[in-house]
């Protein structure tokens, strides 16, 4: 079995626990929980009476449970945040955590086809039971949805000439790994750019796989609904898609547009910044390259 710091070393640990502002008796959710690090750390600040949820579709995941009686783990896409916390009879929280992205065991087990270190089949589910794959995605979109995916969320100008060498690519034969990518898309990957772009690419598909910005806006969303007046959100994300929606979310309590005024002129939003963006300093850079490009945004509810 592996241990939690083979699993995932959690990133800006204390700052993201810091910033839920911990009652002792308090009710908390960790949204992502995959090794456990940010929920042991939460459950150190609770006393005898606070009870600690936590998310994680990934069934690797369970093998990390932690036996406390204040603690309970819910295999759930955590999307369905609202929905399972009311089936354990809780309408109300203190704090939600969430550490967004891939864990690094994902990363590290070469048969999820997250990494680009390893040949692996078109993977790339964070659930194992859902049916798109990377490999649905690569061999089954058409052009116009391999290019959106390329361009919204690989951040790929050239979007539109990568979807069309892999669907002519794909007339002859299915792209089933990771290898038959690369080789397919060696056109784009120059010697000194190959792995930031392929790293895009990845991206890319993973978050078509997984739905993830979809389940980011329903998840803040619904965050909004569940936590208590007073209540903090602390949310690390790892690229700018992501951070741009929580950003804007915690600022206006949208993703689009701006909130309406009131008869004064005044918006009306539902969060106050608690903390200015915090970043990881060089030396838990040093200790987990994962860290580099965590963004932590802190926010309590008005």
């Amino acid at each position: 079995m592996m241990t939690i710091m083979d699993y995932h070393n959690p990133v800006l640990l204390h700052p993201t626990v810091d910033g839920l502002g911990i009652k002792p008796d308090g009710i908390y959710v960790d949204v992502t929980f995959g090794g456990g690090g940010h929920s042991k750390e939460i459950l150190k600040r609770l006393g005898p009476n606070g009870k600690l949820f936590a998310f994680d579709q990934d069934e690797d995941a369970l093998e990390n449970a932690i036996a406390d009686d204040r603690f309970t783990l819910i295999n759930e896409n955590f999307r369905f945040i609202k929905r399972f916390l009311r089936f354990h009879g809780v309408k109300e929280v203190d704090g939600i955590l969430a550490d967004l992205g891939v864990s690094s065991h994902q990363f590290d087990v070469a048969e999820r086809g997250f990494s680009t270190r390893f040949d692996a089949e078109l993977d790339m589910r964070m659930n194992q039971k859902s049916e798109l794959s990377a490999y649905h995605v690569i061999n089954e979109y058409d052009h116009a949805g391999l290019t959106r995916l390329f361009v919204d969320y690989g951040e790929l100008k050239n979007g539109p000439a990568i979807a069309r060498v892999i669907i002519e690519a794909r007339e002859s034969h299915p792209i089933k790994n990771t290898e038959q990518l690369k080789s397919v898309l060696s056109r784009f990957l120059p010697q000194h750019k190959s792995n930031k772009i392929l790293a895009q690419i990845y991206q890319a598909i993973r978050i078509e796989v997984n739905q993830e910005m979809d389940v980011l806006k329903e998840f803040l969303e619904q965050s909004l609904e569940i936590l208590k007046p007073g209540g903090r959100l602390s949310v690390i994300s790892y690229h700018s898609l992501e951070d741009r929606l929580v950003k804007r979310f915690v600022k206006n309590g949208m993703f689009e547009g701006e909130p309406e005024r009131d008869f004064f002129g005044n918006f009306s939003v539902p969060f106050k910044t608690i903390e200015k963006l915090i970043v990881p300093n060089e030396a838990e850079i040093q200790v987990n390259n994962r860290a580099r490009s965590a963004k932590l945004r802190v926010a309590e509810k008005i």
